[in-house]
């Protein structure tokens, strides 16, 4: 039993940290460099910060000149810290970018930077619609070491950021009734056990999901 002084620890299965969590790097990365023309570009598709990564692998001429539609905000900040300018962002899950598209001539050629396996077919829905939207895989992720061997208070608060860092968890953890669960959206919900309750950030940002973390472990 917890005592009543005693605050819950805060566990973040994330690719990113936060000080005031317990961080556990949820995923490893290996990246590809496709063979891309970006002379055939409009504009590009970023669903994550490590598809912004992907990209410094090509000469910073080929693709800077190149407005991004982010999924998120942290995305965008990763896009613009290198040099680059957002088009739009989304509301952190790809079914938001097939609305944001939807709005955008169908003449425009699309460049989306993707992972090897991804949550969402929103750039699938949109070629049937007519829409010019090109993939190119440039990165995969694979469960991480840290996660699979996690030790994980019974009585908890675990954050997730992402559905590929809840289906880790559950490759090598079960859920404790006395954890509470917060989720980045809707889509990393959907990853949980239907019979985890779980509350889901208004926001798509780690900070957003500590906000809520903080208040419950107090």
């Amino acid at each position: 039993m917890k005592n009543s002084t005693q605050k819950l620890p805060i566990y973040l299965f994330s690719v990113s940290s936060h000080p005031d969590a317990v961080h556990i790097n949820s995923l490893s990365v290996t990246f590809f460099k496709s063979d891309i023309n970006f002379n055939d570009v409009d504009y590009l598709i970023l669903t994550s910060k490590q598809a912004v990564k992907a990209l410094q692998q090509y000469p910073k001429e080929n693709y800077i000149d190149k407005k991004a539609l982010c999924i998120s905000k942290a995305t965008a900040a990763a896009y613009e810290g290198i040099g680059g300018k957002v088009l739009q962002t989304g509301k952190g899950y790809g079914d938001t970018l097939y609305e944001a598209i939807k709005h955008y001539p169908k003449k425009i050629k699309w460049l989306y930077l993707r992972a090897e396996k991804v949550a969402s077919d929103f750039a699938e829905k949109l070629r049937e619609d007519g829409y010019k939207i090109t993939e190119a895989v440039v990165y995969k992720t694979e469960c991480s070491k840290d996660i699979l061997e996690a030790r994980v208070p019974s009585e908890a608060i675990l954050i997730f950021t992402s559905p590929s860092s809840v289906k880790c968890y559950l490759q090598s953890h079960v859920f404790s009734p006395s954890q509470k669960v917060i989720v980045i959206g809707s889509t990393t919900a959907k990853a949980l056990p239907e019979n985890i309750k779980s509350i889901i950030s208004p926001a798509t940002t780690v900070e957003s999901c500590m906000q809520i973390a903080k208040k419950l472990s107090n």
